[in-house]
């Protein structure tokens, strides 16, 4: 049990990086492909990356507090700490900057798909920068998958 920690912070790692993957990389494009109202699709796909992201601020969270912990105040200079710093930034910009933003908007439109009204400008803005966070932030997760390998 004295392992117990970095097993979970493994398990953390794990669960961060797995999560972006699977549901951005993979659930999220079966998703659109295969249900034919892209309105219901897109609101799948927004709970999805809510639910994520949430999962994203527990790890984060934990895998900073463990390598606080394990190496005070030395962690700041250690790549993993700064890696994980990175990711849960970002992980924060998305829950609680963007997403709120694109569901404001979607939901001004409501029972309309937004792409469908006068919004929709501003959506995909919104959606290109929250697409390019994303695509950072699962970068970022293969740089952390890396040094926890080390």
């Amino acid at each position: 049990m004295k392992n117990l920690p970095q097993h979970l912070a493994t398990l953390s790692v794990t669960a961060w990086v797995g999560s972006l993957w699977a549901i951005g990389y993979l659930a999220v494009p079966v998703l659109f492909h295969t249900q034919d109202d892209r309105h219901l699709a897109g609101m799948m796909a927004g709970k999805l990356f809510v639910t994520s992201g949430y999962l994203a601020l527990f790890c984060g969270i934990y895998l900073l507090g463990y390598h606080t912990f394990k190496s005070g105040i030395l962690a700041f200079r250690q790549r993993q700490f700064q890696i994980i710093s990175g990711m849960l930034l970002i992980a924060l910009f998305l829950q609680f900057g963007i997403n709120p933003l694109m569901n404001d908007l979607k939901t001004l439109v409501l029972p309309f798909d937004i792409m469908d009204s006068a919004y929709a400008g501003q959506f995909k803005i919104l959606h290109g920068i929250s697409s390019i966070a994303y695509l950072t932030e699962s970068l970022l997760g293969i740089l952390l998958v890396i040094q926890n390998r080390q």
